[in-house]
C-alpha cells in the first residue's frame, strides 16, 4: 500500500509541474481561436505551425537565440576558467589560520547580494565603458555572477578528492598544474558537470541584467525577446509559446547529455567524512 501511495503523490508531483509545459507547447500548436476557446481544449485542436514561423521567419528570435547560446556558453566557460583555480588554491593551498574558510563566505556573500541593488552602478560603469547594449557586457556581468557560485562548489568538490592523488603524480613528476588538470579534474569532472549546468541555467534565464543592458533587438537575449511581444495593443501568445518551446529545447539538451555527471556531482560534495 504505501509504494503504491509513494508512486501516486510522485505520478501527480509529476503532472503538476509538467501541466505548464504541455500547455505552453500546446499553446505553440493552437490557432487563435484554439487558444481562447472556453474550456480549454487540452487535445482535440488542430496543430499549426504558423506561430513558429512567425517567431522564426522574420528572424529577430533567431538573432535572440543566438544571443543567448553565445552570451550563455561563453559566461559559463569564462567562470568555470577562472573558479576551478581559485577553488583549488582554496581547498589545497595552506592558508594562514582559518583564512581559507573567511575567504570563502567572503566568496560566497558576493552571491547572496541582491541583483537588483547593483544595476545601476553597472549601467552606469558600462556605459563609461562602451559596453551597454553588447554581448561582451552581458559576458562580464554573467560571468562575475557565476564566480562566487563556481568557486564555492567546485571548493567541496575539490575537497572531497584525495590529496594522496596529487601527491603520488607530483612524485613522479607532475607539476601542480598538471596534477589539477589530469588527476584532479577528471576525478571531479561530475561535480564540474553539475556546476556547468547550474551556471548555464542562469544564464540562459537571467532577465534584469539583459532587459536594462540591452536596448536594441541585435543585442537582446530570449527571456527579453519574447518579453518584447508583450505590447500595449496585443498580447502574441502564439508566437511568445512557440520561442519559449525552442528555448527550453538548448539546456534540456544539455542536462540530458550532462545527466550522468550531474546526479553524481550532486552527490559528490553533499557528504563529508
Amino acid at each position: 500500500m504505501i509504494p503504491f501511495l509513494r508512486y501516486s503523490a510522485a505520478s501527480l508531483a509529476l503532472l503538476w509541474a509538467l501541466a505548464p509545459v504541455y500547455w505552453l507547447a500546446t499553446i505553440s500548436l493552437k490557432t487563435e481561436a484554439d487558444q481562447f476557446a472556453h474550456p480549454p481544449r487540452w487535445i482535440g485542436f488542430s496543430p499549426t505551425l504558423t506561430h513558429y514561423a512567425e517567431a522564426f521567419g522574420g528572424g529577430s528570435f533567431g538573432v535572440y537565440f543566438l544571443n543567448s547560446v553565445w552570451v550563455a556558453a561563453a559566461s559559463t566557460i569564462l567562470a568555470l576558467a577562472l573558479g576551478v583555480p581559485a577553488a583549488y588554491a582554496l581547498a589545497r593551498f595552506r592558508w594562514p589560520a582559518d583564512s581559507a574558510e573567511r575567504i570563502g563566505f567572503w566568496v560566497l556573500s558576493n552571491r547572496m547580494l541582491p541583483p537588483i541593488v547593483t544595476i545601476v552602478p553597472l549601467f552606469l560603469m558600462f556605459q563609461k565603458a562602451a559596453l551597454v547594449n553588447s554581448l561582451s557586457g552581458l559576458i562580464l556581468v554573467y560571468t562575475a555572477f557565476h564566480l562566487p557560485f563556481v568557486i564555492w562548489m567546485m571548493r567541496g568538490f575539490f575537497q572531497e578528492v584525495p590529496v594522496e592523488i596529487e601527491e603520488a603524480a607530483m612524485l613522479d613528476g607532475e607539476s601542480r598544474m598538471g596534477a589539477l588538470l589530469r588527476i584532479v579534474l577528471p576525478v571531479a569532472a561530475p561535480g564540474l558537470a553539475a556546476t556547468a549546468v547550474f551556471c548555464l541555467i542562469v544564464s540562459w534565464n537571467e532577465f534584469l541584467f539583459a532587459l536594462i543592458l540591452s536596448q536594441t533587438e541585435s543585442a537582446m537575449t530570449m527571456p527579453v525577446g519574447i518579453a518584447s511581444r508583450v505590447t500595449q495593443y496585443e498580447i502574441k501568445w502564439g508566437a511568445m509559446s512557440a520561442a519559449g518551446v525552442a528555448a527550453t529545447l538548448p539546456v534540456l539538451l544539455f542536462a540530458i547529455l550532462a545527466q550522468r555527471y550531474f546526479v553524481r556531482g550532486l552527490s559528490l560534495g553533499a557528504v563529508k567524512g
